[in-house]
């Protein structure tokens, strides 16, 4: 099986689909490009190869993921506004995690927090 995202006019993924290995074949020799003909003739759009695996392009699709066309990557979606892209493709928060224990990003004070401390402050400000 092997796993197609169709991209909207900015690349953004809007769907995943899986494909079936008879489909693909050529001489025994699973060719990506005949997968995306079938999905285009089968549902029309723009589709790109993602791999469940993360064999192909860093990581597998989403809805929601970008792909980098000039890098072939497909990009997670920014988790909070502060973070930035790193030249590997992943997003970096503005403090880097601490090596130990568990923590959870606070987007208002741009630090991580301890699980009690996310937990009390998520309390807090629900309305």
């Amino acid at each position: 099986m092997a796993h197609y995202a169709e991209l909207d006019n900015i690349g953004t993924v809007t769907q995943v689909i899986v494909v079936h290995n008879d489909v693909l074949q050529v001489d025994g020799v699973e060719v990506e490009q005949v997968g995306i003909d079938f999905c285009v003739g089968l549902l029309g759009g723009t589709w790109v190869q993602t791999s469940y695996n993360n064999r192909i392009r860093k990581q597998y699709a989403g809805i929601g993921y970008k792909y980098g066309s000039v890098a072939n990557v497909f990009i997670a979606p920014k988790p909070y506004p502060s973070w930035t892209l790193d030249g590997n493709h992943d997003w970096q928060p503005p403090t880097p995690m601490p090596l130990e224990g568990v923590w959870g990003w606070d987007e208002a004070s741009l630090s991580w927090l301890p699980p009690s401390a996310e937990m009390a402050l998520l309390i807090a400000r629900a309305p």
